[in-house]
């Protein structure tokens, strides 16, 4: 047990005491290390001994230091013990929807609460052994993310395929005990757990605020590949889900003052409602999981200065490629560019052919269903691709594509963007030889 180093900063304390790649240190002041998150905990006292292992040999280095100085080591990887993978059988699990072919790492099934703890990853909390409960105890681990479901134990088991989950919501308990806060997410399938079950779940995580921070409602998604009788929610349903929660949400904000539960974004997309406010995603905690971008961009985009658009009109042609659902949203703001500029601006939304045309999130679309989808068109100057496409680095799509591949294969120039300052930004770097 114990993290190899992958890179020592200049300048840093672990360099001055003789630390470098590839060196792997095994334990802080007696405490041997299982990741980072052991490293950075038993590394914050300013007196440390650090064990580590050095060409075949246990060296033990002594550090005198400031408190809160870090010692400048980045790890090959987050666990050093492995990870802890999901051991459910969810008939409705991302996993099975996936078809070969896609980044290796997709198709590691993580359950592993430190990755919760680290990257908002959401975990079931179904593997969790007396060692993790002592853990959290000590280290205090907050906020995690967890997927609920449902909060009666046997529906909760169905949902997982696991007849031996424990009762969430005295692990929940359990952790409110323990000063944890949760991040909460119920995936809703059709005639599974929404309707009662949903108000039963909703209710009783809710009875859990302020440990429980956040409440977000997510639609199952299925693709072309996923088997078993699961069907998408319709237009009409969305409306219905959105109806059923809104009066808890005005409840919620009486009570607590905040809305405390979150429809994703695809319910207002497909139900053709507009999205909330701002102020009613309370500081967008779960934004990371759908709920809140595209208010967070229609927001941007109201911010945008006339002095920011300044000159765009010069550029010989904008493509914007996004997924289906929301390209009505886009076709709006990319309207009011091309009005505000006199550009030339075209929004092209990519059908997913390669998870299935249920599939409408632009998070999911493919390189090769970009490009497949974009050959032939007239893309002007600069081609402006989903950032949600790409992986945490942006760097490569969910077929392993890198940007420099679809530029290739169009023959244009592409650039990713996020946001509506992104596609702001990114247009001056890239008008036509001469011009600007």
């Amino acid at each position: 047990m114990g993290g190899v180093i992958a890179n020592v900063r200049p300048g840093s304390v672990a360099e001055e005491i003789g630390l470098r790649a590839g060196d792997e240190v095994m334990a802080i002041n007696g405490h041997p290390l299982r990741d980072v998150i052991d490293y950075q905990f038993y590394s914050a006292e300013e007196s440390l001994e650090v064990l580590v292992h050095q060409d075949g040999e246990e060296v033990i280095y002594e550090v005198e230091r400031d408190y809160g100085d870090d010692l400048g080591i980045e790890f090959t990887t987050h666990t050093f013990d492995g990870l802890r993978t999901c051991h459910n059988h969810c008939p409705f699990c991302y996993l099975k929807g996936m078809p070969p072919g896609l980044r290796p790492s997709l198709y590691v099934p993580d359950d592993d609460y430190r990755l919760s703890f680290l990257f908002g990853n959401f975990v079931t909390l179904t593997n969790l052994g007396k060692s993790d409960w002592d853990r959290l105890a000590e280290q205090r681990l907050s906020p995690l993310y967890v997927s609920v479901h449902a909060t009666n134990p046997a529906l909760r088991r169905r949902l997982l395929g696991n007849s031996s989950a424990p009762d969430v919501l005295a692990q929940l308990q359990r952790l409110a005990a323990l000063g944890i806060q949760v991040h909460t997410q119920i995936v809703l399938v059709p005639g599974w757990n929404d309707g009662e079950h949903l108000a039963r779940s909703v209710a009783d995580l809710a009875a859990l605020y302020p440990a429980v921070q956040s409440i977000a409602i997510v639609p199952v998604g299925l693709t072309r590949h996923q088997r078993g009788r699961l069907r998408p929610y319709t237009p009409e349903a969305a409306r219905e889900i959105l109806a059923q929660i809104a009066p808890w949400q005005a409840d919620f904000r009486r009570r607590y003052g905040v809305t405390l539960v979150y429809p994703a974004d695809e319910w207002y997309l497909l139900a053709s409602q507009p999205v909330p406010a701002a102020e009613n995603y309370d500081g967008f905690p779960q934004i990371e999981n759908g709920v809140g971008l595209v208010r967070r961009f229609l927001d941007e985009w109201r911010d945008v200065s006339p002095s920011d658009l300044r000159g765009l009109g010069d550029i010989g042609g904008l493509t914007v490629v996004c997924g289906t659902m929301i390209a009505p949203v886009m076709r709006q703001v990319m309207g009011e560019l091309a009005a505000l500029t006199g550009a030339t601006v075209e929004v092209l939304p990519v059908v997913n052919e390669f998870f299935g045309e249920t599939v409408t999130v632009s998070g999911l679309l493919t390189g090769q269903d970009v490009i497949a989808e974009l050959r032939g068109h007239s893309l002007g100057d600069l081609t402006l691709l989903p950032r949600t496409m790409f992986d945490a680095a942006g760097e490569r799509t969910l077929d392993d594509l890198r940007l420099a591949d679809i530029q290739t294969a169009l023959g244009v120039r592409v650039a990713v963007a996020g946001s509506a300052a992104d596609i702001v930004g990114l247009i001056p770097c890239h008008l036509k030889p001469g011009r600007g």
